[in-house]
């Protein structure tokens, strides 16, 4: 075989150009391109890093902010429970200065009103007597003849109106 014979001369050759080439690729793309990549690839990672901590940043922000809105709206809540409490309260001690104040005169209305009626219970008993005394007069006049004083005849039914 021709090829084999021809091998020792240009085994040395060969492996020249292959060290050439091969170190011009190492120079071209290990020294010039690699180094690019890999500066893109750093330059990406840190980008995103500082996407991720800004987003991070964010989101505690946003619970912050949120955190404190519940403290406020709960502080709010306590404050209209206040108000309803003390609107309930005044309310309640309106109604009872209110329903006092009607007792009060309702009160005042009946107290006047017996006085009333027992002023005029006995004046129509003042009368009833008078009247009752000139009736015993008139029937004893009628039935027995008698004479009877109107002294003695209200004497007589006043004591019968104090046994009744």
């Amino acid at each position: 075989m021709p090829q084999i014979s021809q091998l020792a001369d240009t085994y040395f050759s060969q492996v020249f150009w292959m060290l050439v080439f091969f170190g011009l690729t190492f120079f071209i793309v290990g020294r010039g391109m690699v180094p690019k990549v890999m500066a893109t690839m750093a330059d990406r990672n840190q980008r995103i890093a500082a996407d991720l901590a800004a987003a991070e940043a964010g989101r505690a922000a946003a619970e912050a902010e949120q955190e404190a809105w519940f403290e406020t709206e709960a502080q709010q809540r306590a404050r209209a429970h206040e108000l309803v409490s003390a609107a309930k309260h005044q309310a309640a001690q309106a109604t009872y200065t209110s329903l006092a104040d009607a007792s009060a005169r309702i009160d005042a209305q009946v107290s006047a009103a017996e006085t009333r009626i027992n002023d005029a219970r006995k004046a129509a008993l003042g009368e009833f007597e008078v009247i009752a005394a000139d009736v015993t007069q008139d029937i004893a006049q009628r039935v027995a003849g008698l004479s009877v004083s109107a002294d003695d005849a209200r004497g007589a039914v006043k004591g019968a109106f104090a046994h009744g």
